[in-house]
């Protein structure tokens, strides 16, 4: 039996052009597209499918609740890409150890969090847990 796998995420949104074009905006996808009304970005083998709903409010209401982590080669550089678009920021870009980190807002609200990790993070996530 095929194991599942996570393949897609649908947001939802009162405004579904807005919050497309800015993903497609500051996190450059690998396809940018519309398919039976839904907006898809996919990342790497990752959708992103945006939704047009007119029952919800125009803000995430527990935007902590679901946080989308990007894992991205110049943190530095999408964060001034989401400085330009007025993104407000929960947590603004810091260095943890070699790695950055910062957790934005999208434009409904939903939180972002943007991910360059370190060679030496990578490599040990690679090896895997440390057996004890």
């Amino acid at each position: 039996m095929k194991r599942p796998v996570l393949d897609s995420m649908l947001l939802a949104s009162t405004d579904p052009d807005r919050l497309r074009d800015w993903y497609a905006a500051v996190l450059d996808p690998v396809e940018n597209s519309t398919m039976d009304g839904y907006r898809v970005l996919r990342f790497g083998s990752f959708h992103l499918l945006i939704d047009h709903r007119d029952d919800l409010g125009p803000e995430a209401a527990d935007a902590t609740r679901i946080i989308l982590n990007f894992d991205v080669d110049d943190a530095r550089a999408v964060a001034a890409l989401m400085d330009e678009r007025d993104t407000s920021w929960v947590a603004p870009l810091e260095d943890r150890d070699g790695s950055l980190f910062a957790t934005a807002r999208d434009p409904d609200g939903n939180y972002v969090q943007i991910i360059q990790l370190s060679p030496e993070h990578l490599a040990a996530m690679e090896r895997g847990p440390e057996q004890g």
